[in-house]
């Protein structure tokens, strides 16, 4: 699940945390910063390693094309390259009550509360982690290989992005790109889930307009945008499911508890018996036997996507124009009190 690795993480140096907490951030994120080659330099680099100058290349073809096949405002992000020592760049801490589907938050200056917090050293995210369930939440810690500023600073590209393949890779860009183009404070499930239909929807564009229909990455972005609708589909219902349980407030909490498990393990044969025969790539495979599933863990992968049928209804009812579609998404999520309210307008 590519989309668990893919977090717009924010600008943790910004955090208004404890003092060793920005400390260690920022001493992370200038390490990142003071490694910085710029792309084109390495492209024309002969001791670029192959596949590395190629996915570079792929990094550089999908920014020109956000910018001005999409009109995403992109500004010196991924024009330079970093590397981190290991393959993930940070771990992402998620927590919530056992019996309310609603997150813990953080706050950050700028972008307001978010349900998520990034830890480069993962003994610090697994102790935080601990505290947390000691108070009796769930807590989900996940990888992250990318971030973004939000365009507060010129982003580099990671080494931990280019393992991915070209649709993968493509996607990545452009979900980032979009939160250089559009950003709602303390709505993160929505910045997320937007990313997330114009990362997969601007991957089909791209693919299927420089190789047509017939070519093997285009028909591997829409297989992929498929599989993601029917995975937020199923998030939907699951967590509908968790609500019913937890309103049940004249139960006592072990009793509601025990119906929670059994909701998840209903959820697991569902998701086997109805919806993974149904996949057409190998991105949701096997979720249902290896996935965590907790209020946490679910918190955390939804906000990738919520509602993402009524961005794709709004696709559709513009003519499948995806940069309209971005345009009047933003402009209506910026006027509206509740900017899935705006989208949903637009869809009708």
């Amino acid at each position: 699940m590519r989309r668990l690795l893919v977090p717009a993480l924010l600008a943790v140096a910004l955090a208004a945390c404890s003092p060793i907490y920005i400390l260690r951030a920022g001493i992370a994120e200038a390490g990142i910063l003071s490694r910085r080659r710029p792309i084109a330099a390495l492209v024309e680099d002969p001791t670029t390693p192959p596949e590395t100058r190629r996915k570079l290349q792929v990094v550089q073809r999908a920014r020109a094309f956000a910018e001005h096949g999409l009109g995403l405002r992109v500004g010196e992000s991924y024009t330079t390259y970093s590397t981190v020592e290991h393959d993930t760049l940070m771990l992402v801490l998620s927590a919530a009550p056992k019996l309310e589907f609603r997150p813990y938050t953080w706050w950050f200056p700028i972008v307001g509360r978010v349900p998520y917090k990034g830890f480069f050293d993962p003994d610090d995210a697994k102790a935080a982690a601990r505290s947390l369930e000691a108070e009796g939440y769930d807590a989900y810690i996940r990888p992250t290989s990318a971030f973004s500023t939000l365009g507060w600073f010129n982003d580099p590209l990671l080494n931990t992005v280019l393992r991915y393949d070209d649709v993968d890779l493509t996607n990545t860009i452009i979900h980032e790109l979009t939160h250089n183009t559009i950003y709602i404070p303390s709505r993160v499930e929505f910045n997320e889930s937007f990313a997330n239909f114009v990362g997969g929807r601007g991957a089909i564009d791209y693919y299927c307009g420089v190789e047509g229909e017939d070519g093997e990455r285009c028909r591997l972005a829409r297989a992929r945008w498929a599989d993601e609708l029917l995975f937020g589909d199923f998030l939907t219902t699951l967590v509908h499911d968790l609500q019913a349980v937890y309103a049940r407030t004249d139960l006592p909490p072990e009793r509601r508890l025990a119906l929670r498990a059994q909701v998840f393990r209903d959820a697991r044969t569902h998701w086997a018996r109805d919806i993974e025969p149904h996949l057409q790539s190998d991105q949701f495979r096997g979720f249902g036997q290896r996935a965590i599933l907790n209020n946490a863990s679910l918190i955390a992968r939804r906000l990738y996507y919520d509602r993402l049928r009524v961005f794709e209804a709004a696709y559709q009812r513009l003519g499948q124009d995806l940069p309209r579609t971005i345009r009047e998404v933003k402009r209506a999520a910026e006027r509206a009190k509740d900017p899935y309210q705006g989208v949903a307008a637009i869809a009708g």
